[in-house]
């Protein structure tokens, strides 16, 4: 094996770039969003979408229910084992598909449909087959549509599995995090590795046309030799798909995580070490990387998409088929609807609330600028495909490249600068990010951030970047 591309980062390298900075699942990111961009705005957006009815859709839906609380986790969920909360749940989820729906015209074709978490397998399979008739009801699945959702092995039946892909289902994603029995236990998710095992032959048994399995570096407790033990294991279920995320550390926003010890952190030299390795590995193993943080198999389409430099990201993940809305229902989701960020409450009483009253659930969004899409398609391009082309974008926006982000690629460029360190190579007709630089490529998104730059005093609001 050759040595892990993170061989070549110096401790130097990693104290001036380990810093807070956001992921850039949306530009501009969600701390920038609103109370004035209300239900008003949304329902205007929403107009202009029905407006161009032969475009496809994408639809999230968010299922907030776990049985028990991962100490790692920073995602929006509800911790109960009672099935009236959902049930309740379910019956304003359905209400809200019926309220949204029709604002959306005769626009009902969907080329991606996701349910996330939260636990969506919470549901129990008669509750999966009603949420998904109402979307039936109002929407209709392209032939090619990419239908998903995440699971968690410890609580998903082969009952749901197969009602799921009955039902058109033919994703499914399933987080792993750690195989080892010390991080599990640190982390509050015991979940033993036949469990993972036996989701797996259940999916590749009833058809699941792609399998991805979600691995977490950075967490307590997690050694380079424990961690390479998980990802060999990992390795040989032949997953489609795997996702590698960076331990995200954020406990002033995520009360749980407060139980963490940080004495028990893996030092960042040793993170990136953790990752590194996993990376190698999965090379290999035939696996070709995709994006900052995942892999997936040479003929999976999530591979073809970033060989031809169209991949795309939203708050979904990164994404083949980029729709040019996401239309998201449930407490706390976001969607993206005609150059705006829209996200419902993320209080449970004040989004039933709503709703009683006939109203969107809207809490909160943000529309986006001209000089906001400008940058937003260079960070894309950086997060996604690792490449910038100038002159694509010059005539997309026809504005000059240089002149636009002059202060930019002078920081880009500077002696001490990225440039300077191996990250990127600033060329008259695009930015190229090098191997070395994807390592950093959040750094180098950074740049292009006007908000982040602006941005001074306050407590903290990103994990760290390495």
């Amino acid at each position: 094996m050759t040595a892990p591309l993170t061989a070549a980062v110096t401790a130097d390298l990693l104290r001036r770039y380990d810093r807070p900075g956001p992921r850039y699942t949306s530009y501009p990111t969600a701390v920038e969003f609103a109370e004035s961009f209300g239900a008003e705005a949304y329902r205007e957006r929403l107009a202009a979408a029905a407006a161009e009815p032969s475009l496809p859709l994408s639809l999230y839906a968010h299922i907030p229910f776990c049985r028990s609380r991962c100490s790692f986790c920073a995602c929006t969920v509800l911790i109960t084992r009672n099935p009236r909360v959902s049930e309740n749940y379910l019956g304003y989820l359905l209400r809200e598909i019926d309220l949204v729906a029709p604002l959306l015209g005769g626009r009902r074709s969907v080329a991606q449909l996701h349910w996330g978490g939260g636990t969506p397998t919470y549901l129990d399979p008669a509750q999966i087959r009603r949420l998904f008739a109402k979307f039936a009801e109002h929407f209709t699945l392209l032939p090619d549509a990419e239908v998903a959702l995440e699971v968690d092995p410890r609580v998903t039946t082969t009952e749901q599995l197969e009602v799921l892909r009955s039902l058109g289902f033919n994703r499914i994603s399933m987080g792993v995090q750690d195989l080892d029995d010390a991080v599990q236990e640190a982390i509050n998710r015991v979940q033993p590795g036949g469990m993972t095992r036996s989701l797996v032959a259940d999916a590749r048994r009833l058809g699941y046309h792609s399998v991805n399995v979600d691995l977490v570096y950075g967490l307590p407790r997690q050694t380079e030799e424990g961690f390479a033990r998980t990802v060999d294991d990992v390795i040989g279920l032949r997953p489609d798909r795997l996702a590698v995320y960076s331990f995200a550390m954020v406990p002033w926003m995520k009360r749980n995580q407060r139980l963490i010890r940080p004495a028990e952190l893996p030092a960042p030299d040793v993170k990136l070490r953790l990752f590194g390795r996993a990376r190698e590995a999965f090379l290999a193993a035939g696996y070709q990387a995709i994006g900052m943080d995942h892999f997936a198999l040479p003929e999976d389409e999530l591979s073809v998409a970033a060989r031809n430099r169209v991949l795309h990201r939203n708050f979904m993940g990164y994404a083949t088929r980029p729709a040019p809305d996401m239309v998201g229902f449930g407490m706390s989701s976001i969607g993206e609807v005609s150059g705006a960020f829209v996200q419902n409450h993320k209080s449970l009483m004040r989004y039933y609330e709503r709703i009683d009253a006939g109203l969107l659930p809207v809490e909160r969004g943000y529309a986006l600028s001209a000089d906001d899409e400008r940058r937003r398609a260079v960070i894309l391009d950086l997060m996604c495909n690792f490449h910038v082309d100038r002159r694509g974008w010059e005539a997309r926006f026809g504005d000059d490249f240089g002149a636009f982000f002059a202060p930019e690629l002078a920081e880009l460029s500077a002696p001490d600068g990225p440039e300077s360190h191996g990250f990127v190579r600033v060329l008259p007709d695009a930015l190229e990010v090098t191997p070395v630089g994807t390592l950093f490529v959040r750094n180098l998104a950074m740049v292009f951030d006007r908000y982040l730059k602006a941005r001074t005093g306050g407590g903290p609001v990103f994990s760290r970047t390495v």
